[in-house]
């Protein structure tokens, strides 16, 4: 195919762009009228080919478009179709940009057999002596114990501080929120070596749901070496107590019978009602510290009395 060269006065793009009709024929021919709508657009795609975009009322596409591409061999040549194809719109929802499979990767996803090959360049990692050209003198440096051949850069030692303070064993997880103390002050916490010892270390406590993990050393559990519990009972009990749920019940003791006596009329009638006295306002009397109570004599025995005197007298004067 021969390639239009020449400078173009806009003739042959104002002919593509005109061909409205025809991109139109032509993806109604494709799709059918039901899932063409209207034209929204021609964009150019170089000196003799321009593509026309029509709204696509396809089911489950919303936001696509249909671009028919026209082109002009020449402007004595016919326009003709090059494609029809189903594209995505500025609103349409369309899958997130393709990431390497070695981006996805994210952490615990690495299973039982799995190799992850490390790049060359990684930036969490630094070479752990003085590089040199010459391999025979960075293999006698490792044969000598000056070190590993790669250790942890500063990139990757703040990446991995970031994570682990952010994650399940840091300050801000549910767990640290409510225990009663830190990790920094357990006697279960074993800090990291390195620059990584003031902020994390390891638990030791097989108790504590950390334990054989890297810890925040503000994150903290319920297992704290120095967390002292009173044990008491759950129910609260008193010295001294009263079971009142049952009421014994036990008979009163008959009284003896009293010997049955006459009493006189005035005490079988009923005492009238007492006169309430207001004892602030009656007069106060002093009793005689003289008076004597006189014992009352009942007039039966008064008469017996005096007819045994009588007696005794006329005794007497019969004597005489």
């Amino acid at each position: 195919m021969t390639l239009l060269l020449t400078l173009d006065d806009g003739s042959i793009q104002r002919k593509l762009a005109e061909a409205v009709d025809l991109a139109r024929t032509a993806v109604l021919a494709d799709a059918g009228a039901e899932q063409v709508g209207a034209h929204v657009g021609v964009d150019r795609e170089d000196a003799v080919s321009a593509s026309h975009l029509f709204e696509a009322t396809v089911s489950g596409y919303r936001g696509w478009r249909w671009s028919v591409t026209v082109a002009l061999a020449g402007e004595e040549e016919p326009i003709t179709v090059s494609e029809v194809v189903l594209i995505p719109g500025p609103e349409a929802r369309v899958a997130p940009a393709w990431v390497p499979w070695d981006r996805r990767v994210q952490a615990g996803d690495l299973g039982v057999g799995d190799i992850f090959p490390v790049e060359k360049d990684d930036p969490r990692l630094a070479p752990a002596y003085l590089q040199s050209d010459d391999p025979a003198v960075e293999e006698v440096a490792k044969e000598a114990g000056l070190g590993r051949v790669h250790v942890l850069s500063r990139h990757g030692r703040l990446d991995a501080a970031a994570r682990w303070h952010s994650g399940e064993f840091g300050p801000r997880s549910d767990m640290a929120r409510s225990a009663p103390d830190v990790c920094g002050s357990c006697g279960f916490f074993v800090p990291l070596a390195g620059s990584l010892s003031a902020a994390f270390g390891a638990c030791t406590n097989d108790i504590s749901p950390a334990d054989g993990h890297v810890v925040d050393v503000e994150y903290g559990c319920g297992a704290h070496s120095e967390i002292e519990v009173e044990v008491t009972s759950s129910v609260p009990v008193a010295e001294l107590v009263y079971d009142d749920s049952l009421i014994d019940f036990e008979p009163m003791p008959e009284a003896p019978a009293a010997p049955e006596a006459a009493e006189p009329e005035a005490a079988e009638a009923e005492p009238a009602e007492a006169t309430v006295v207001d004892e602030s306002e009656a007069p106060v009397v002093e009793a005689p510290e003289t008076a004597e109570v006189q014992p009352e004599v009942e007039p039966e025995a008064v008469a017996v009395d005096s007819a045994d005197e009588a007696q005794v007298e006329a005794e007497s004067a019969s004597e005489h």
